[in-house]
């Protein structure tokens, strides 16, 4: 199936979510699928912008930011009304998460899109057009571009901030999901972005998603 028949009846409700270790480029690399497909494109500024269109607190997506909420915190939020110091919302971390999967769920019933995070693909596990993907690499390939994109001065910083991240990523999502992050049974594609271009990336998870949806397609014409 070419790129072109992605945006009509095959494609049609299509959502591409992109799960990913810290710094193997699932932004850039989602970005640049949403962009070849016409489609469109959601991160964490992005997904706060639209949660705010829809009458939602735009903080639903910084408040919570990819990391397990403390226990203590939303027992002190849950029973006292208690804030975060940084923000206005009292909503405790699975109200949170709540709120953030609703705002997901619209974003879908919009039209085709990318989504970067978020547990997108356990949030939209029985959407029709879902296509799942995982991107990883090893850490000293995704500490060279933390490093060349300016999250970090030297490789070895990069590295810890490339396992604190991926640590918090992981504890946030199999604390929401009851899955395991990362697992490959949990997507339908996992893709080393070291081991190629991005660009080539870019052309397989495209390619992945117009041959997923061509095959969902002809089971539901069959």
């Amino acid at each position: 199936m070419s790129e072109n028949m992605f945006s009509e009846g095959n494609g049609a409700g299509c959502v591409i979510v992109i799960g990913r270790q810290f710094g193997s480029g699932g932004r850039k690399i989602g970005k640049a699928v949403a962009a070849r497909l016409g489609i469109g494109y959601y991160d964490k500024e992005l997904l706060s912008e639209a949660a705010g269109s829809m009458g939602f607190s735009p903080d639903i997506f910084v408040a919570a930011d990819e990391k397990r909420p403390s226990p203590f915190r939303s027992l002190l939020q849950g029973v006292y009304g208690i804030a975060d110091n940084f923000h206005t919302t009292t909503m405790c971390g699975e109200r949170l998460y709540r709120a953030q999967s609703d705002v997901i769920r619209k974003i879908c019933e919009m039209g085709r899109c990318v989504i970067v995070g978020r547990t997108a693909d356990y949030v939209l596990r029985e959407h029709p057009g879902l296509v799942s993907v995982f991107l990883h690499a090893p850490i000293e390939s995704r500490a060279r571009k933390i490093v060349e994109r300016g999250d970090a001065t030297t490789i070895d910083q990069a590295i810890d901030l490339a396992r604190k991240r991926d640590h918090d990523r992981e504890d946030y999502y199999n604390y929401f999901t009851g899955r395991h992050w990362g697992e490959a049974s949990n997507y339908h594609l996992t893709l080393d972005s070291s081991s190629l271009p991005e660009e080539r990336a870019t052309d397989i998870i495209v390619a992945f998603a117009n041959a997923r949806l061509d095959n969902s397609h002809g089971k539901n014409g069959s």
